[in-house]
């Protein structure tokens, strides 16, 4: 993380995108490129969308954050604790986006045994040890989520439900719109939308990333994908009974009082 990083003076509009790993990350730059950036939208500026909403923990290129133009869009795995000070100015906004743990442990599952800078689990059991017991990249996913929501007023923050934005694609990016006071007109919000889909940013090379991972050999394999599925409930596909039944009781004893909602699969409402 760059020494500067938590005094940072963020005098133009800066926004933050803060879920865990494996959260949808890359579909929230999507969706937040496509509505700050015309040439996005239209597909006339071929920017990757790393370039656009930067890591802030990140930075291989030394870009000179203060520099960066307003709006600063920024992308971070960060716990609370450790996010930039001036953030509880509450003048930066906040989006972090969660999704249903059991998917997420799937989805990093198959994201560490692909990229080359992760470190691979020779089964689902192995990883889960270490998913729940927060020795993965990211830490505890229990504690991450906790932080940011029981810290939440110190932040100009909003939570939004991946599983709930899968589903209404169309309202959350309304939502989203609102909270950044960014107005879009209906074509440029049916621009956003059917770009951000999972199949469309698949086809995608500013958004799906296969082609710049494999060619840097940041891959164990050719076969993996950067966007892999995106669905709701891959979970059922990959944990035993006992294997679920096991999370299931962790999760509730570490969640049973937290207020926010999961839905785990994709026939839920």
């Amino acid at each position: 993380m760059p020494q500067s990083l938590p005094s940072f003076k963020l005098l133009q509009k800066w926004i933050l995108l803060h879920p865990f790993i494996c959260n949808r990350t890359i579909w929230a730059q999507q969706i937040l490129s496509l509505i700050y950036f015309e040439g996005h939208r239209t597909r006339t500026e071929m920017v990757e969308i790393y370039h656009r909403v930067l890591f802030l923990e990140y930075n291989p290129e030394k870009v000179d954050y203060v520099k960066r133009p307003s709006p600063r869009l920024f992308s971070s795995h960060l716990p609370y604790y450790l996010a930039p000070k001036g953030l509880k100015n509450k003048k930066p906004k906040v989006i972090y986006i969660y999704r249903n743990p059991k998917d997420v442990l799937i989805s990093y599952f198959h994201f560490s045994n692909w990229l080359l800078t992760l470190e691979p689990s020779h089964d689902i059991e192995h990883f889960m040890e270490k998913f729940l017991d927060g020795k993965v990249f990211g830490s505890l996913w229990f504690d991450h989520i906790r932080g940011w929501y029981e810290h939440r007023h110190d932040f100009n923050i909003l939570f939004m439900m991946y599983e709930e934005m899968k589903k209404d694609l169309r309202s959350s990016v309304l939502k989203i719109s609102s909270f950044l006071e960014k107005e879009l007109s209906e074509e440029d919000l049916d621009a956003v939308v059917n770009q951000a889909t999972f199949e469309n940013m698949k086809l995608d090379p500013q958004a799906d990333l296969d082609h710049l991972l494999n060619s840097a050999n940041c891959t164990r394999t050719k076969d993996g994908h950067f966007l892999r599925k995106g669905t709701i409930g891959d979970w059922k596909n990959h944990l035993t009974v006992a294997q679920n039944e096991r999370f299931d009781r962790i999760f509730q004893k570490k969640m049973r009082d937290f207020p926010l909602k999961f839905i785990w699969d994709i026939d839920e409402e």
